[in-house]
């Protein structure tokens, strides 16, 4: 497993990569205090039963256990995945900063949610951020490599089950899941502040950011996909952005999408000073419509418009009526993982309010009307096959097909659509049907906030009409045609879930802990002056 699911982390739990040619926490504030959506009633003004609260309790407490399942109770740190009863013995034996963040922001979450004692989640973090300050990582720069032995800490070269060679890699939108859980400590334990400031401040996500990635007359740059402090055998770029100890090997691609996970790397640059306020206009909504282009995906729809002295297409793709700024590869935890931490919608009113509903929409129009699969909700996950795989939407997707994988799909036969781009290339044939599904359950509860009845109905469809439910709550992907079911649980995807219901049933607690004052001031003034063209 860990050498199929290395192959995608590349793109999917390492960002879903696009290829391109110190701040100080207040102290501990009340869940909630950043946003305001409530309890009962969703973003989209639905109120929520009763029944439907303890429903959504209930898998609060059964996913929380597949994360308990996990941990290592002598180093506090969760492992990658586990199978699906929950067998210590059938941990994966490795781990990364992403499912440590995933831990902790879990933590804070059953804390909340009165699944565990203020006691317990205290001295679980205690352990956690001891270990964390203990591991191996690059000096200059303060990130961690991208895998480590949860039991033994050392810094992984081979993989547990195969034995296949690993070169140490530090990733930076994986350690902007760890920072992201570090702020939210910082300010939900106050006897934890300290020592979470201090890790979370030795981090310099400047040390990724390249601010002549788009060209010399540009005054926005891109973040790099991550580094190697040994040289390696993928294409590399030798540099220091920093200046600060000998060169590094840097990733030849640059994160180019914006509506993609590492946001979350950018948003934390941006917020701690260490990447400038420009940079948020540096990723591409979409590519402009030209033949450069075109095999990207569809021919947006958009016009340039200048913030900050920065020229950005607002592009977005059409589907079904709707216009929506697209993700990579047209999966959900793109498209939602960082605005689990940082109020996008709240603050983007003419940006990420307006696109983040359709895009939901978008993913159950398709799972329910295009593709008829009965259930919706795609995004990257455990194969049911075997191994982990790219799922999404295709044509929610920049991605056309430049990957190996052809651009992600949400069935097992990776049935495509094509349209014509402008004259430079031809529509082929449309699908007459598509094949087996793959739904992740992560992946709706990431659209609870935006249709939460919707989202109740098919996970109670989920789980009534497979095998998808365990005792750590549902597995990780279902094939819905087949009814095959990949019975195992990671991390991350629990860790999403976690985070989604944190949100949803304590009044967008986990964003109340990401956003200081300094968070508020730097991020919130770049979201509210852009506005996409997304609509209806």
């Amino acid at each position: 497993m860990p050498t199929t699911r290395r192959v995608v982390a590349a793109a999917a739990a390492g960002a879903l990569a696009l290829a391109l040619p110190a701040f100080s926490a207040a102290a501990a504030v009340p869940a909630g205090s950043s946003s305001g959506s409530s309890a009962t009633a969703s973003r989209s003004g639905e109120k929520l039963t009763a029944a439907d609260q303890t429903t959504l309790r209930t898998y609060a407490e059964d996913t929380w256990a597949s994360m308990d399942a996990m941990v290592y109770p002598e180093t506090g740190l969760p492992d990658d995945n586990i199978t699906g009863d929950l067998d210590p013995e059938g941990r994966g034996g490795y781990t990364s900063p992403t499912n440590v963040g995933a831990y902790m922001w879990s933590t804070i979450v059953a804390r909340d949610l009165g699944l565990i004692g203020r006691t317990d989640a205290r001295e679980r973090l205690a352990t956690t951020i001891d270990t964390v300050a203990r591991l191996n990582r690059h000096d200059d720069s303060g990130m961690f490599y991208n895998w480590y032995d949860p039991h033994t800490l050392e810094v992984l070269r081979a993989w547990p089950d195969s034995g296949d060679p690993i070169r140490p890699f530090l990733s930076s939108v994986d350690n902007g899941w760890l920072a992201a859980a570090l702020m939210v400590v910082e300010r939900a334990e106050p006897r934890l502040t300290s020592k979470a400031r201090t890790l979370r401040k030795s981090m310099d996500f400047g040390f990724y950011y390249d601010p002549k990635a788009k060209g010399e007359d540009v005054e926005a740059g891109l973040i790099r996909g991550g580094f190697w402090d040994e040289e390696p055998t993928e294409c590399s770029i030798v540099g220091n952005y920093r200046d600060r100890g000998p060169d590094v090997w840097y990733t030849c691609h640059h994160y180019g999408a914006f509506n993609s996970e590492p946001r979350i790397a950018s948003y934390i640059g941006i917020a701690t000073g260490q990447i400038p306020r420009e940079h948020y206009f540096g990723p591409w909504r979409t590519f402009p419509p030209t033949c450069d282009w075109s095999w990207t995906e569809q021919v947006p729809v958009g016009e340039w418009r200048t913030y900050l002295g920065v020229e950005v297409f607002e592009g977005a793709f059409e589907y079904r009526g709707k216009r929506i700024v697209p993700s990579w590869g047209g999966d959900m935890f793109e498209a939602f993982m960082p605005g689990l931490f940082v109020p996008e919608s709240d603050w983007g009113t003419h940006s990420w309010r307006v696109n983040h509903p359709l895009y939901v929409q978008a993913q159950i129009e398709h799972g329910m009307d295009e593709a008829k699969y009965g259930y919706w909700g795609f995004s990257p996950s455990s194969n049911p096959a075997g191994g982990y795989r790219e799922y999404g939407v295709d044509q929610l997707g920049i991605d056309g097909g430049s990957s190996t994988a052809g651009g992600y799909t949400s069935d097992q036969e990776r049935t495509t659509v094509t349209p014509a781009y402008l004259d430079c290339r031809a529509a082929e044939p449309e699908p007459t049907a598509y094949g087996d599904g793959v739904v992740t359950p992560h992946a709706v509860f990431l659209a609870l906030e935006y249709d939460p009845q919707a989202s109740l109905e098919n996970l109670a469809n989920l789980r009534a009409d497979f095998d998808a439910y365990g005792p750590g709550g549902f597995y990780d992907a279902i094939a819905v045609r087949s009814g095959t079911v990949a019975t195992r649980y990671l991390s991350l995807d629990q860790g999403m879930i976690m985070g989604a219901l944190g949100n949803f049933l304590d009044d967008d607690s986990l964003r109340g802990y990401f956003v200081s004052d300094q968070v508020k001031i730097e991020l919130k003034p770049l979201m509210q002056m852009e506005r996409f063209s997304a609509g209806q």
